[in-house]
């Protein structure tokens, strides 16, 4: 029963990992669509004195999309901002580093996502019946669907704070984490 419940457990964290592998990497090409954008915008503004105010918004939510929606893809590669004075010195191993991750992630991570979520629900339900839109003269409408990307992105980020819970109780109870694919896959890029 116990081994069964750990594979279940090992399964929900590698669907977590592969969601938010999948959601990242469908970000990132967000990120070359800002690029285009920008340099579109850039060009008609300098070359032909065609500037556009839609444009220009559309490019800051593109942005904060990016921004958003890329924060679990960051956390589940581990390259958040972190102060590493003491998780990566020599004296913390394997087995406290999972103690932290466990301890930051119950105790700061999940109730912060929790509270944002909480708080910016009735931000975004204001800004849908309001109807809200860009206050600028031929900005972007509908400024609410923007807005529902705050909780998503920290609904996302809780999803990936499960599933750093979940390995981190893997190294402290077995030693090490079981492997999934997409850590498999990353190390197997990062050797060739």
């Amino acid at each position: 029963m116990i081994t069964e419940n750990k594979n279940g457990l090992a399964r929900l964290a590698s669907g977590i990992e592969c969601f938010g592998e999948w959601s990242g990497r469908c970000v990132s090409w967000l990120t070359l669509a800002l690029v285009l954008l920008v340099s579109y915008d850039v060009t008609m503004r300098y070359l032909f004195q065609d500037g556009s105010v839609a444009l220009q918004e559309l490019e800051w939510h593109i942005f904060a999309l990016i921004f958003l929606l890329g924060a679990a893809y960051t956390l589940k590669h581990d390259e958040h901002v972190r102060v590493d004075l003491i998780y990566h010195s020599r004296w913390m191993s394997e087995r406290r580093r999972a103690w932290v991750d466990l301890f930051g992630t119950l105790f700061f991570l999940l109730p912060f996502c929790i509270l944002i979520i909480v708080s910016a629900w009735p931000f975004v339900e204001n800004s849908y019946e309001l109807n809200e839109h860009s206050p600028d003269p031929g900005g972007l409408p509908y400024r609410y669907l923007i807005k529902m990307m705050i909780p998503l992105c920290f609904v996302l980020l809780a999803l990936q704070g499960i599933a750093i819970i979940i390995r981190s109780a893997q190294k402290i109870t077995t030693g090490k984490a079981e492997p999934n694919a997409t850590t498999n896959k990353v190390s197997q890029e990062q050797n060739i």
